[in-house]
């Protein structure tokens, strides 16, 4: 079971990002890494076209490293680590270590 999906809240551990938090936007299992929301952004230049008329430079989304960002807690919204329980029906819960709470 991966530890972060799409769509949680992580914070950038290290890296030039280091404390931005963000929304998880795509997860690559086999390279372990991550697409977050507005973090780790480059500029790529395009050339004219139907969607960029003007041509020039974009900001585009790199993907982290997935030991680079830890998930927010929901109760303290703080960096936290998980635990996963399995429930009698036999479901998977992510636990967070800090509050308790289910993510």
């Amino acid at each position: 079971m991966l530890r972060i999906k799409r769509d949680d809240k992580v914070v950038v551990i290290s890296g030039k990002d280091k404390g931005k938090s963000g929304k998880v936007v795509k997860v690559f299992k086999g390279e372990n890494t991550v697409v977050v929301e507005h973090i780790n952004l480059i500029k790529k230049s395009v050339k004219k076209s139907d969607q960029y008329p003007q041509g020039g430079f974009i900001d585009v989304e790199m993907p982290l490293h997935i030991s680079k960002v830890m998930i927010l807690d929901p109760k303290l919204n703080k960096p936290t680590r998980l635990k996963v329980n399995v429930l009698k029906d036999g479901t998977k819960v992510r636990i967070s270590k800090q509050s308790g709470e289910t993510i």
